[in-house]
């Protein structure tokens, strides 16, 4: 029990400090003031939630593949990896603007090229489609769809993946889901809800130094806990 409540609040830590202003975090943002809100978090979410257990899966059977030492040691790397990654974006980089500016554009694009209509007009027709659908065929929606594809391609390779993969491998992996799902359906909520006014509210700077410290404690307690056969 003590494993899965460790695995689950260094997950749910790392999650949230993780996702906060990362590229999948503005890119719900945008998408929820142009679409239903219901799909977009439907959307965004499975595929987060998909991601994280797939990683969580990719940690669990690496013991398994690879020496348990060897895993012990190569999460310690990583944690302490991440630490100084996130350290370094604090101090030298202003990484919120750049990456907000990337995400708008990109989606800017997109949304230009397959629908020319005002945003107003295509929520109204959006609202009106939903009506007519039935229940479960909304979410096989082109919003549903263009939400968790940007999602889960948005993630993969992500620092946070690679984390939850690492922490799986060294935790109960079945806390590290629990924790990891927890935090995303709370970033993305948040997201949803008012995540462009909300990143502009939160310092990019604090996010990622609060994350850098948070890997490096990570990294130092593995470092010191003892591998077990």
């Amino acid at each position: 029990m003590t494993s899965v409540v460790q695995g689950f609040t260094k997950s749910l830590a790392m999650t949230v400090l993780s996702e906060i202003g990362d590229k999948t975090f503005f890119a719900a943002a945008i998408l929820a003031m142009r679409h239903p809100r219901r799909l977009v978090l439907s959307g965004c979410l499975s595929a987060l939630i998909v991601m994280t257990i797939l990683s969580a899966l990719v940690g669990w059977a690496a013991p398994n593949l690879i020496s348990r030492k060897w895993t012990h040691h190569i999460t310690t790397l990583l944690f302490f990896g991440f630490g100084l990654w996130s350290l370094k974006d604090a101090i030298f980089e202003e990484g919120e603007a750049e990456e907000l500016a990337e995400v708008e554009a990109k989606l800017d694009a997109d949304y230009k090229t397959n629908n020319g209509a005002t945003k107003d007009s295509n929520k109204v027709d959006d609202d009106l489609k939903k009506h007519k659908r039935p229940f479960f065929s909304q979410f096989f929606s082109p919003i549903f769809l263009k939400a968790f594809s940007i999602n889960f391609f948005g993630e993969w390779g992500d620092k946070s993946q690679l984390a939850t993969i690492g922490l799986a491998a060294d935790e109960n992996p079945f806390g590290v889901v629990l924790g990891g799902i927890l935090g995303q359906a709370l970033c993305t909520a948040a997201a949803v809800v008012g995540g462009k006014s909300l990143a502009s509210q939160i310092s990019e700077r604090i996010v990622a130094l609060s994350g850098g410290i948070l890997f490096i404690v990570f990294g130092i307690q593995s470092f010191l806990t003892p591998v077990e056969s």
